[in-house]
């Protein structure tokens, strides 16, 4: 193996209390491409940072090869001193470097130059910084969540950019997917202390949950052990324990040994509080369509979205997400065509952005509100301390502003409050950003187990593929696709990435009279996944319906149901009409497939 271009070893640090990290070390050879893993909270962004040369250490040691180039992204980089993009990453190019770099690097990630660091979004800062980490072309580089407030295309532009380079890599980042595909080695930060695995993240959480549960095997002999110990100096003979002062000791250093132990950090145990079931349809769009000015953000959507569906909702940033989720929810009025929402929703929505948060709150204000300990989940009250310890906050922090949280700290208080409400509907946007890997593993656990519907946007492809049922996805000029199956599926079926085309691009394609439009589109018409699951189950759908008319229509020819049940007569009717509107939809919607099959076949 090449020696290592970095090297960590024996770094401690400690900011008051128990130490963040103890004896910790890491090394980088050329080539390498490291992940490092651990708990919110665990000393990671801090770690880098002491190998970025921009903290130090209490004790231990920082090697670095003479003339080897380093760039450090932060995860909340500042642009302030600098006027433009374009000014802010050629500051960090290397002497004798042009622009040209910076500016396709600029490019590729969405971004002119031009623009105003001051006015830029988190997302816009992330690529800027990004562009200024990579133009140098160094030696190693060290990102710290590299894809958060990134969309979809920009973090699989980055993956493979990151793939097609030779610098060695170290990689703090939520998103399994990413580190699956980049990793090659994995250095788990563990209670100040690291470990080492030569493989990537794709084999770290078995070998993890190995360590962990030799760790409680280790434990629980200790302290099988201690209560032997214990015995004997309670039970033994007199004249034995005069000579046999060093055991006494060993017991002592047995009992020193289980006090300092540092167990593991337990799991976050995250519940939604569940409302009342809300009514079999949920949402109904119908032709649905929104504009900005000339842009058009949703076209002719249409979508039934019933009780229990989990619907994931993908794109680049700006491509109408939200808006769409907005229209969904009646937030706001559509354009044109109509919504219908279900009967008895009790949605909650967890929003990205986080403003509800006042920064000057207390932890315990912003659960539990101003003047009280108590917080009401479910309908049941809970004191703000024991609802806190399920998100993994500590006693201690009852009394913590909002504003010294980290960014994962600040994601558990939002999934706190939102979880406190009881629902039927789940809107989350992004609720991913920030949490660690363990507590992301609990939040999806928790997802499956919940009973009501769940509308899902997202940039994480492995917890969209673990969660949602079926995905919906921009294609051109405002008109949305629905696919089947998690975003992995949904690949499979369009045949297509999510990557943006460029406006240019769009605006010099001659445009299509309406004869044109109408006479392309039966050559562009095909059956998705949904249609051709539905054409293959509705016949059984329309005769398990037919049965039950028959039975629902048996009871109601009885000529003295009414006189004797007045309530029942009223069920079975209201039943059998519902029954009937269901086969008719059904009868429509089978006619249509088939009619469109036909086509196809035609064609």
């Amino acid at each position: 193996m090449s020696p290592p271009l970095i090297q960590l070893t024996g770094i401690s640090l400690t900011f008051g209390g128990t130490p963040l990290l103890q004896s910790a070390d890491l090394s980088v050879s050329a080539g390498e491409r490291v992940c490092l893993v651990g708990r919110n909270g665990s000393g990671k962004s801090t770690l880098l940072k002491i190998a970025a040369g921009l903290a130090e250490p209490d004790n231990g040691t920082r090697f670095i090869q003479p003339g080897v180039s380093i760039r450090y992204l932060p995860q909340e980089p500042d642009l302030s001193a600098h006027a433009t993009t374009l000014s802010y990453v050629e500051e960090g190019l290397n002497p004798g470097d042009g622009s040209h770099q910076a500016r396709y690097l600029l490019e590729q990630l969405g971004l002119t130059g031009e623009e105003n660091p001051s006015r830029l979004s988190g997302g816009e800062a992330r690529r800027a910084a990004l562009a200024r980490a990579l133009a140098p072309e160094p030696d190693i580089l060290l990102l710290d969540e590299p894809t958060n407030h990134l969309d979809l295309p920009t973090i699989e532009w980055l993956e493979s950019e990151l793939a097609r380079r030779r610098s060695a890599l170290v990689l703090i980042s939520h998103d399994r997917r990413f580190l699956q595909n980049l990793s090659r080695a994995t250095v788990w930060l563990d209670r100040g202390e690291t470990r080492r695995l030569e493989q990537g993240f794709g084999e770290f959480e078995a070998w993890r949950d190995e360590i962990l549960a030799k760790e409680e095997l280790d434990q629980h002999k200790l302290d099988r052990k201690i209560v032997a110990e214990q015995h004997w100096l309670r039970y033994g003979v007199t004249a034995r324990r005069k000579r046999n002062v060093k055991r006494l000791g060993n017991l002592y250093a047995l009992r020193k040994e289980r006090r300092d132990y540092r167990g593991s950090v337990g799991n976050a145990s995250i519940n939604a509080s569940q409302a009342d079931k809300s009514g079999a349809l949920v949402f109904e769009a119908k032709h649905v369509s929104k504009a900005f000015g000339e842009r058009k953000i949703v076209d002719e959507f249409s979508a039934r979205i019933m009780r229990g569906d989990r619907i994931g909702i993908v794109g680049p940033n700006g491509s109408g997400k939200t808006t769409l989720v907005s229209l969904l929810t009646g937030a706001q009025p559509p354009d044109g065509g109509s919504i219908r929402l279900g009967a008895n929703l009790q949605m909650v929505m967890l929003d990205q952005s986080r403003d509800s948060l006042d920064p000057n709150w207390t932890l315990s204000e912003a659960l539990a509100g101003s003047g009280s300990d108590t917080v009401i989940v479910g309908g049941q009250a809970r004191h703000v301390a024991s609802y806190m310890k399920d998100f993994l906050f500590a006693p201690e922090q009852i009394r913590t502003p909002l504003r010294v949280l980290s960014g994962g700290e600040r994601g558990r208080v939002m999934l706190a409050r939102a979880f406190a409400k009881p629902s039927n509907v789940l809107v989350l946007d992004e609720p991913t950003n920030d949490l660690d890997l363990e507590t992301l593993d609990v939040l999806e656990e928790m997802l499956g187990d919940y009973a009501g519907t769940i509308i899902l946007i997202s940039h994480d492809r492995d917890f969209l593929d673990r969660v949602v049922s079926a995905v919906i996805v921009p294609e051109e000029n405002g008109h949305w696709g629905e696919y089947a199956g998690g975003y992995s599926d949904m690949l499979a079926q369009r045949g297509d990435d999510l990557v943006r085309k460029p406006e240019a691009k769009a605006k010099s394609a001659p445009e299509k009279t309406p004869a044109a439009q109408r006479e392309a589109k039966p050559s562009r018409r095909r059956m998705t996944f949904n249609d051709k699951h539905a054409l293959d189950t509705l016949p059984v759908k329309m005769a398990a319906l037919q049965k039950n008319i028959a039975k629902l229509q048996k009871q109601l020819d009885d000529p003295g149901l009414y006189a004797r049940d007045q309530k029942k007569f009223s069920e079975i009717s209201a039943a059998l009409g519902a029954a009937q509107m269901e086969l008719a939809a059904s009868e429509e919607r089978w006619l249509e497939l088939e009619m469109l099959r036909e086509e196809i076949e035609q064609a």
